[in-house]
């Protein structure tokens, strides 16, 4: 069916400004789109707070419901590390919206562009703790990705963009979906699991570090390749496990993912205890020159 030019000028002016007049919201700007619809930042007259507010790009039923079930998704999720929902609704034109917080940050990526290794690695601890967190009320998130993890302006970590999440309570069945390169191979096939989000993050992860070129590192190189298996068998069973892992490394103990070679363990070792080592050895060192000075 050929839609008119006028027809499709009506339908972008109703997406880039739509009705709420017969809502208590004002749309003030738009502030992101993707395929299923438009964030917008608003105002909530009733409670004069600003808020983002997604609509669907057309009120088809396949686009209202996945809108919904974002929300409802979002509604069971109470954690500090996910974005809150305040409210669902429908406008005149047929379309659903949501109102969520209003995230004021940076993406994870920009952000850890001028942080520490060590920093780096804390935030991904936290992002890890708010998945883990969904896992446990059976929600997988589906679509993990540094552009849908948000670092607010105190430090905070929040995980956006949770409309291809699905429970895997209910068997996981869901369709295929995710973003290349952080989405594991089972996502295309019908059931999906919590290990599909530990794929995603070993991606994250990944991004996070910087070369792998010394031997130090290298541990961190093996929990993302144990993360990024193929075979969810073969990968972290959970992301606690991950987790893990990466507080291992940022403690100074062995990992779980790398095998360690004995100069590898001796050096890790000799960074862990190098405060008491340099004072034995100023003692030994001291001894010698008092043994040399009484002849």
């Amino acid at each position: 069916m050929h839609i008119g030019d006028e027809a499709i000028a009506r339908l972008r002016a109703l997406e880039d400004r739509p009705d709420f007049s017969e809502t208590r919201y004002d749309v003030l700007e738009e502030i992101g789109r993707g395929g299923m619809g438009v964030v917008f930042r608003g105002r909530d007259r009733a409670l004069d707070r600003e808020v983002a507010i997604k609509v669907t790009t057309l009120s088809t039923t396949a686009d209202a419901d996945r809108l919904r079930t974002e929300a409802r998704t979002l509604a069971r999720l109470e954690h500090p590390g996910i974005v809150a929902v305040h409210d669902v609704g429908q406008l005149p034109d047929g379309r659903v919206f949501t109102v969520m917080m209003l995230v004021r940050g940076e993406r994870l990526d920009a952000r850890a562009a001028s942080l520490p290794l060590a920093d780096r690695l804390r935030l991904f601890d936290r992002i890890c703790d708010a998945v883990a967190f969904a896992h446990d009320h059976g929600i997988v998130h589906r679509d993990l990705k540094p552009a849908n993890i948000m670092i607010g302006a105190h430090g905070q970590v929040l995980v956006l963009d949770w409309g291809l999440a699905r429970s895997a309570l209910d068997g996981g069945q869901v369709a295929s979906g995710g973003t290349e390169g952080y989405m594991a191979p089972e996502a295309r096939s019908p059931h999906v699991d919590g290990r599909a989000d530990v794929f995603a993050l070993g991606a994250v992860l990944d991004q996070l570090l910087p070369a792998i070129r010394t031997r130090p590192l290298r541990p961190l190189a093996s929990i993302v390749r144990r993360a990024r298996e193929d075979d969810p068998a073969k990968r972290y069973q959970t992301v606690d496990g991950l987790a893990a892992d990466v507080r291992q490394f940022m403690d100074g103990a062995a990992v779980a993912a790398h095998r360690e070679s004995p100069l590898e363990r001796g050096a890790r070792l000799a960074r862990i205890y190098r405060t008491p080592i340099a004072l034995v050895l100023a003692y030994l060192a001291m001894r010698a020159l008092l043994l040399l000075w009484r002849g």
